[in-house]
């Protein structure tokens, strides 16, 4: 058998199973993670990255390849989560953009979209390290390239690209040294690897034996242990627009002949109905998610440009009743009332553990996403946060270096002025939002947050999660570990032990503060031993203690 061209209903059907394949296979991807720590989420963020892809295409399924293509790139534009699902994501933008005005493709433009995914995916990426997903995907683009000159064949191309995505896997530890160290190869590589072999399993008509048959739902995908009930935390009263209405608009030329669509005249146009809007575009479909207190009126601004399609309006105040388990209470209109004026600044943080979020929000934090190591917002996730910020000028702080794409990718779909603090740690973050002047300009602000992360060092203890050796250091399952920088420093089976050495290695003369936020595993008399201990180590310094309630991490120090 051989596939000489593919369609929209075929490609729809790979990218499926290649999700169903990676989703089988996300674990043994975390379990690839370099550092022993319990935060390896690189195959949890690209198995809901790619999901979500999946999901949008499964809902647009249609011969045209081009329109299957965009399908998949937005639904992963805003499912990216993590560094890896933020670059799988823009390595599929590209290859849907090269394709878009495509009915079906051959052999060779295949290949040519494959290599204009890299060449996106490496444009996306400020310092692009090879040893990578993204060498991963360059090696198999440029196979694919080259098969393609000589074969017509769609699955003998495809064969070819999996096999050397295989042997640039295997390739990546002599590119990174720490993964060489550690004997593994690349998480995000081999995460690619398994879409691409569910991509060949669908078109040689194979079922792989680990794969599902259906594309698993969010919520199989998020544990339970992540699932946090906001609800009861309002009331059904205060719900101001009570219609979470989503729609689509199918692009008519008669009527966009009479009123051109521009994508920023729609957002802002349909604003003035409600808020947490949400507007995706492209030659022939706009997506719309609003919640409105008259959701007609949005349906009649967008059936000016076109017809409408997947309408589904839900009266949230019911929704929030049931869950709350509350009798209906006299309802407040909103029908006179105006969207609220918006602030000048609006502060978006994220943060893992109810006390570092307390105290983010009591330094000046609008908005606290929950999340951190081992559970990454989405760029949605991020974008609503934004909006509900509801400023002219809105900073976020990512405070995890799997977070800052996606921050970035985030700003790139706000009309507001948006500045992403690349903070790659929580007394970063928090450094940071100290150095915020609310009566400053938005560029003062930006350089003085940005200067704050230089003057804070940065310590961790947390315990290994499987037997390894790295930076010289034999490493048991069950070990305490002291980072500093990210880098493991110290170990050792006693966990105050370990917090003692890191800081004794991390303080000089220079430190004059010392935070100490301590998690929810660690005891009162542990955090009593630890704070004697610096007050009589450390008599220079001033000693800030919180109860972070931070999980995987005892204890986070923060020092300036």
């Amino acid at each position: 058998m051989s596939i000489t061209s593919i369609n929209g209903k075929r490609f729809a059907e790979m990218i499926i199973q290649g999700a169903n394949h990676l989703a089988a296979n996300a674990n043994m991807v975390d379990a690839l993670n370099v550092f022993p720590v319990p935060d390896g989420d690189t195959g949890t963020n690209m198995n809901l990255s790619m999901t979500s892809g999946a999901k949008e295409v499964q809902n647009n399924v249609q011969e045209h390849i081009g329109k299957v293509g965009t399908s998949l790139s937005r639904g992963l534009l805003m499912g990216a989560r993590g560094n890896s699902g933020v670059i799988l994501s823009q390595l599929f933008r590209g290859f849907s953009k090269s394709i878009e005005t495509k009915a079906e493709i051959n052999s060779q433009e295949f290949a040519g979209a494959l290599e204009a995914g890299v060449e996106t995916a490496y444009k996306a990426v400020m310092k692009p390290v090879e040893g990578t997903i993204l060498t991963v995907a360059k090696d198999a683009a440029k196979q694919a390239v080259a098969s393609a000159k000589n074969q017509k064949d769609i699955i003998a191309v495809m064969q070819d690209v999996v096999k050397e995505a295989k042997a640039s896997l295997n390739r990546t530890p002599d590119l990174l040294p720490v993964l060489k160290e550690v004997g593994v190869v690349d998480s995000g590589g081999q995460g690619l690897v398994f879409v691409y072999e569910g991509f060949l399993a669908e078109l040689k008509g194979e079922q792989l034996p680990d794969t599902p048959s259906s594309v698993p739902t969010m919520d199989e995908l998020v544990s339970a242990e992540h699932h946090i009930n906001v609800q009861g935390h309002i009331n059904t009263e205060d719900i101001v627009f009570g219609y979470c209405t989503e729609f689509m608009v199918r692009l008519e030329a008669d009527k966009t002949a009479k009123k051109p669509f521009v994508e920023e005249t729609f957002r802002n146009d349909l604003s003035e109905f409600g808020d947490s809007l949400l507007v995706i575009s492209d030659d022939e479909i706009v997506k719309v998610h609003i919640h409105s207190e008259e959701p007609g009126n949005c349906l009649n601004y967008g059936q000016q440009y076109g017809s409408l399609i997947k309408l589904k309006i839900d009266n949230m105040r019911e929704q929030h009743s049931s869950i709350v388990g509350e009798t209906h209470a006299p309802l407040k209109t909103a029908v006179n009332e105006k969207p609220k004026k918006k602030e000048e600044y609006g502060i978006v943080s994220v943060a893992m553990g109810s006390g570092i979020s307390d105290l983010f929000k009591s330094i000046g934090a609008k908005s606290v996403i929950q999340g951190g190591q081992t559970m990454n917002p989405s760029t949605e996730d991020i974008v609503k946060a934004a909006r509900e910020a509801n400023a002219k000028n809105i900073v976020i702080l990512p405070n995890n270096k799997n977070i800052i794409m996606a921050a970035e990718q985030a700003a790139e779909l706000l009309d507001e002025n948006v500045i992403v603090i690349p903070s790659k740690t929580v007394p970063q973050g928090m450094s940071a939002l100290l150095a915020f002047n609310p009566s400053g300009s938005a560029e003062d602000n930006e350089k003085a947050m940005k200067e704050a992360l230089l003057h804070v060092k940065t310590g961790q203890i947390t315990y290994a999660v499987r037997d390894t050796s790295i930076d010289g250091l034999e490493i048991e399952t069950g070990d305490f570990m002291g980072l500093a920088e990210g880098k493991i420093q110290v170990k050792n089976k006693s966990k105050l032990q370990t917090a003692k050495e890191l800081l004794s290695n991390m303080m000089d003369e220079d430190s004059e503060i010392l935070t100490i936020l301590y998690g929810e595993d660690a005891t009162k008399e542990e955090v009593d031993e630890l704070v004697a201990f610096c007050h009589e180590n450390f008599e220079d310094a001033e000693i800030e203690i919180h109860n972070g309630n931070q999980p995987l991490y005892s204890f986070i120090f923060s020092i300036e």
